[in-house]
């Protein structure tokens, strides 16, 4: 072939490629002018603005391209001054027909030049991807709603998170109901659900800057029927459902439709929240304006979306009802109110919410001492709330002997340390077995008579003392194992001063008890110690905490100290004498009187001081005791320093002896032995 036939070929072949492009090509091409007017346009391209193809040639690009975001003159007049191309640029573009929509096009725009270098114009592609970035966007809907959706164990909140993560990205409008019974824990209604079931509407978003809402937020109602969301309900299929104003299921509901019409809604897509054929509730998603009405790709988008909410919803709901269970054991287990007493006022505080594993507790002593409980067990729901139970128990089952701080936490000690051995024979599919048991503790024992408290600790909780200059101070209690553990460390008790108008804190989380020994906390700050009701000072405590603190549920016990009357307590020292036994009956019978304590209990009492003086003076070791205690009973104690325990016996009818302590316990409401480091205390009871 010669040359000149050769260039001939390798135009007309170029000519010939160019016409196919332009007639059969399935991308859109576009050629435009120096003016970026279409100079011409190919048979892919579809109509724009509601005209045929050759109406488009000679009209400037601005008119033709209905682009939404772009500005398509700056950008096709950016590649025509530069020469740089505009690459495979998605753009959003409005196209009329019979039903006129929103499409997505990737364009690429190229400058075209002659061989001297003469700018012809631009040459314009477009590929209608529509349907591949639906696809993405679902994708991307899919991923926010798998990731935020469920964060919290909140029924509430899971939709807030549902509609956050859908609106703008999948609709325009998007609400959550969920049946009422769920928000509480309850078992949701097997489908088909009862007509006139109660849902809450959890949560709503919209686009429009002012939407109106059929129903607020947090509005409790029984649905119309039927309209498409009752029927999702019973059915539990999703629908998409087109929105005119004829629909004859709108006049069911007319607060609906209103805000259907206000917002100009032209398609909805109504899925069911279900699970386990369980009807949780429905989410409405609606499209406005000229956003694409719901398809096919779209209602298979919000089944899963739902499938997942639904989940969340029923964890959330799983939550809720063992934490309404937990939390009914515990105050079933805690004490209603406390015990206070002339010389100590007490109250209980529960900060932001009930941790079922928090305990408070305040138990009455002998000698009108009074001790002062606070713990925590580690996990949560109805195990940790059971376990607490057990714990309690224990304590205050300890409490009986008179065991000194320290040492009562050492025998909790053991007791935590076999119920969390206990766990490991439990089958292997609970989850009991494999929740390690651990427990937090703080034990005090306020003495008025002294004026002091002795505390010991498990773990890191630590009592504050707030003295009434509004110092704080957070003793240097040296902290033993945590309850539970394997560590065999022994507890250590520190005894500490609390003045008349003290007030002690204790606290269950460890944040919280920093956070008030601080110099500028709430504790410093607080007025009328002294005389300001305890239930006001609790509450002040609470106002004066700030958001974000990082406290989980705490339990706290506030206590102010008061001076034990002077003239409600006696002591005289015994002489080891047989005949201290009448002058301790004498002066105890004159001390009743000025008491004006009854002669019941008058004469049992003396009859109680001759049997404890009397064994005290023959088996007992000097220096000896008595001591008088007029609180909410009548307190007898004889002191001595033997540590030999007195031994109830059983006397036989010609036995001469040996009913001393039989008398006084039929005699007494309660008795028992006391050990300190001196020796040892016994004590009786009476009711007044």
């Amino acid at each position: 072939m010669a040359h000149g036939d050769s260039g001939r070929h390798v135009a007309e072949t170029a000519v010939s490629m160019l016409e196919a492009l332009f007639t059969q090509s399935p991308i859109g091409l576009h050629l435009l002018d120096t003016d970026l007017r279409v100079v011409r346009i190919n048979t892919a391209t579809p109509a724009m603005r509601g005209v045929v193809l050759e109406d488009l040639v000679g009209r400037p690009a601005r008119d033709v391209y209905a682009m939404v975001e772009e500005d398509v003159d700056t950008l096709l007049r950016g590649v025509l001054d530069t020469g740089v191309p505009l690459l495979q640029r998605v753009m959003r573009a409005h196209v009329e027909g019979d039903r006129p929509q929103e499409r997505r096009f990737e364009v690429t725009a190229l400058r075209l030049q002659s061989p001297d270098g003469a700018v012809l114009g631009v040459a314009l592609t477009s590929v209608d991807v529509t349907e591949r970035e639906r696809a993405r966007a679902r994708t991307v809907v899919l991923d926010a709603v798998r990731g935020r959706v469920g964060r919290i164990l909140d029924p509430a909140v899971t939709g807030e998170e549902l509609v956050e993560a859908v609106v703008p990205a999948f609709a325009d409008i998007a609400v959550v109901e969920v049946v009422d019974a769920v928000i509480s824990g309850g078992d949701p209604p097997v489908a088909p659900a009862p007509t006139g079931t109660p849902v809450l509407r959890t949560a709503f978003r919209s686009t429009h800057a002012r939407p109106q809402q059929a129903h607020p937020v947090g509005e409790v109602r029984r649905l119309p029927a039927p309209t498409p969301f009752t029927q999702a309900l019973a059915d539990l299929r999703p629908r998409v459902v087109p929105l005119h104003a004829a629909a004859p299921w709108l006049s069911a509901d007319p607060p609906v439709a209103e805000a259907i019409r206000s917002a100009g809604a032209n398609s909805l897509l109504v899925v069911p929240l279900a699970l386990r054929d369980a009807a949780l509730g429905i989410v409405s998603l609606y499209r406005t304006g000229r956003s694409a009405p719901f398809d096919e790709g779209d209602r298979e988008l919000a089944v899963e979306l739902a499938s997942h909410t639904a989940l969340c919803l029923d964890n959330a709901r799983r939550y809720a009802r063992e934490h309404t269970v937990a939390a009914t054991v515990q105050r079933q287990l805690l004490p209603r109110r406390p015990v206070s007493h002339a010389s100590l006022e007490t109250a209980y505080l529960s900060v932001t919410g009930a941790d079922p594993g928090a305990w408070y507790d305040t138990i009455a002593l002998s000698g009108a001492r009074t001790a002062l409980v606070v713990g925590k067990v580690s996990g949560r729901g109805l195990n940790a709330a059971a376990t607490m139970g057990q714990l309690r128990t224990v304590v205050r089952s300890l409490t009986a002997f008179d065991l000194p701080p320290d040492e009562l936490l050492a025998r909790l000690h053991g007791t935590a340390g076999q119920l969390a051995a206990e766990r490991g024979y439990l089958p292997l599919g609970d989850p009991l077995r494999r929740e390690v048991l651990t427990a937090d503790c703080v034990y005090a024992v306020h003495d008025p008579v002294t004026g002091r408290c002795t505390m010991a600790t498990a773990g890191h909780l630590g009592p504050l003392v707030v003295r009434p200059d509004h110092t704080v101070s957070l003793p240097a209690t040296p902290g033993g194992p945590r309850l539970g553990t394997a560590e065999g460390a022994p507890f250590a008790a520190v005894d500490v001063e609390v003045p008349d108008g003290s007030v002690l804190v204790f606290t269950s989380d460890p944040v919280l008890t920093a956070y008030l020994a601080e110099a500028s906390g709430p504790l410093p700050s607080a007025p009328d110690y002294r005389d300001r009701p305890m239930q006001e000072l609790c509450d002040a405590l609470v106002y004066a905490l700030p958001a974000g603190l990082g406290a989980g549920d705490a339990a706290v016990i506030v206590a102010r100290t008061r001076a034990f009357s002077a003239d409600r307590f006696v002591a005289w020292p015994i002489d080891p004498d047989p005949a201290a036994v009448a002058v301790a009956r004498r002066r105890t019978g004159r001390q009743l009187a000025a008491w004006d304590v009854d002669d019941e209990t008058a004469f049992n009492t003396r009859l109680i001081v001759s049997e404890l003086v009397t064994n005290a003076v023959r088996y007992g070791s000097p220096p000896l005791e008595l001591r008088l205690i007029h609180d909410r009973t009548l307190t007898c104690e004889v002191r001595d320093t033997g540590s030999d325990a007195p031994l109830l016996r059983h006397a036989a009818g010609v036995d001469e002896g040996g009913r001393g302590l039989f008398i006084t316990a039929q005699l007494a409401q309660a008795w028992g032995v006391r050990y300190t480091a001196p020796g040892k205390t016994i004590w009786t009871e009476q009711s007044l």
